[in-house]
C-alpha cells in the first residue's frame, strides 16, 4: 500500500528530485557487505532477497522505501550514500538518478540480456520485471470496452471509472502521456477525465475489487493485479475482466522495475553479482510465478494462463527513462485538483 499523499509529496519540495521521508531500513547496514535500497514492497521480494543473499556470498542489508523517496536520498547523501545497489519499482527513479550522473555503467553481457526498450539510454541500469497498464471492466456494465484513455472523458463513464491518484504506476502513466502527447494535450485530458467525476480509491486492488461488485464499470490499474486474483480465487469467482489497451495508446505503458548500481561504491563488485542473480533464471521466474509481473531477461518466459506475450502488446514507445519527471506531473494533478 502506498504512503499517505502527504508522505510522497514530501518527495517532491526541492531541487530536481526532492528530499523524502524515508521509511525504515532493514537490518544493520554497516556490517553488510551489500546495502540494497529498494523501493519494492518489502512482503513481495523480501523472499527473493534472502535467496539474493546467498547467492552473492555476503550480508545484504536492505532499506525498504518509496522509489522516488530513495532516490532523492542518495542524490541528498551524494558519496556518502551507503546503498551500492538501487532497486527501483519504476524506471522514472532509476532515470533520475542516471541524469544525474550517480549509476555506473554495467556490463554489456548484463545489458544484452534485456531488451533495450527495458534498459537505461546510457547503460547503466537494467529492468527486470514489466507490469502493464490496463483497463478493469465489468462485462455486465460495459457493451464494449473502451480502446484508449481518452474515450474515458466521454459523458456516458460519468462516475463509472475507478482510480488511485496518488498511486506511482498512475502518475508514471500521466508521465509517459506527457512524454508522449505533450503537457497541454494531458492537461487537458486530465481536466476531462476529472470533470467526469471517477471515483478514488485507496489503491489499485480496491479499484479492481470495486470493478468486481459493479461499483465502477471501469478501473484503471496495474495488469498483475486481476492475474493474483484469477491465481487465488479462479477465474470464474472474479467478476472483473481486464482488456489491454492497442494501438500505442499511451494508457498501455509497459513500466519496469529495475536496479542500477551506484557510482563510485565500494560494493560494486557484490552489487554486480545481485544484478546477476536479479536477471538469472531464478529469479525470473520468481517475478513470473510469484508477482504475475513480465519477466525481462531473455530465455525466461510467463507460465501465466492466459497472460499475452509481452512482444504481442501494442504498447507505446516511449524512453522509460524519461519517466524521471514526477515532480511535473504530480504539480499538474495539483493543478487539477485531482490530489
Amino acid at each position: 500500500m502506498r504512503r499517505p499523499l502527504v508522505r510522497r509529496l514530501t518527495a517532491f519540495v526541492a531541487a530536481a528530485l526532492l528530499v523524502p521521508a524515508l521509511a525504515g531500513c532493514g537490518n544493520d547496514e554497516d556490517d553488510a557487505g551489500l546495502v540494497i535500497y529498494s523501493g519494492r514492497n518489502e512482503k513481495l521480494v523480501k523472499p527473493l532477497l534472502d535467496e539474493l543473499e546467498k547467492a552473492v556470498g555476503t550480508k545484504v542489508a536492505v532499506r525498504y522505501g518509496d522509489s522516488a523517496e530513495l532516490a532523492a536520498q542518495i542524490l541528498e547523501e551524494g558519496d556518502k550514500t551507503k546503498a551500492g545497489l538501487f532497486f527501483s519499482q519504476d524506471a522514472g527513479a532509476l532515470g533520475a538518478l542516471s541524469t544525474k550522473g550517480r549509476l555506473q555503467k554495467l556490463p554489456q553481457a548484463s545489458l544484452n540480456q534485456v531488451d533495450t526498450a527495458f534498459r537505461g539510454g546510457a547503460g547503466d541500469w537494467v529492468g527486470t520485471s514489466g507490469r502493464v497498464r490496463v483497463l478493469a471492466y465489468h462485462p455486465g456494465k460495459v457493451a464494449k470496452v473502451p480502446d484508449s484513455v481518452h474515450e474515458l472523458t466521454r459523458p456516458e463513464w460519468k462516475g463509472k471509472i475507478g482510480y488511485v491518484p496518488t498511486n506511482a504506476s498512475f502518475q508514471a502513466f500521466v508521465t509517459g502521456m506527457r512524454v508522449l502527447e505533450g503537457d497541454e494535450a494531458t492537461r487537458t485530458w486530465l481536466k476531462g477525465l476529472k470533470a467526469n467525476d471517477p471515483k478514488v480509491y485507496e489503491n489499485n486492488l480496491k479499484v479492481l475489487e470495486a470493478v468486481g461488485e459493479g461499483e465502477v464499470s471501469l478501473g484503471l490499474v496495474n495488469h498483475y493485479y486481476w492475474y493474483e486474483q484469477v491465481a487465488e480465487k479462479g477465474e470464474d469467482k472474479v467478476d472483473a475482466k481486464i482488456h489491454f489497451l492497442p494501438g500505442g495508446d499511451p494508457g498501455a505503458l509497459v513500466n519496469t522495475a529495475g536496479v542500477g548500481i551506484l557510482k563510485g561504491s565500494d560494493q560494486a563488485p557484490v552489487a554486480q553479482k545481485a544484478v546477476d542473480f536479479l536477471l538469472s533464471k531464478k529469479a525470473q521466474t520468481y517475478f513470473a510465478d510469484e508477482t504475475k509481473e513480465y519477466p525481462l531477461a531473455a530465455g525466461v518466459t510467463s507460465t501465466v494462463k492466459d497472460l499475452p506475450p509481452l512482444d504481442s502488446l501494442d504498447a507505446p514507445k516511449i524512453d522509460l527513462g524519461k519517466l524521471d519527471s514526477l515532480q511535473e506531473t504530480l504539480k499538474m494533478l495539483q493543478d487539477v485538483g485531482m490530489v
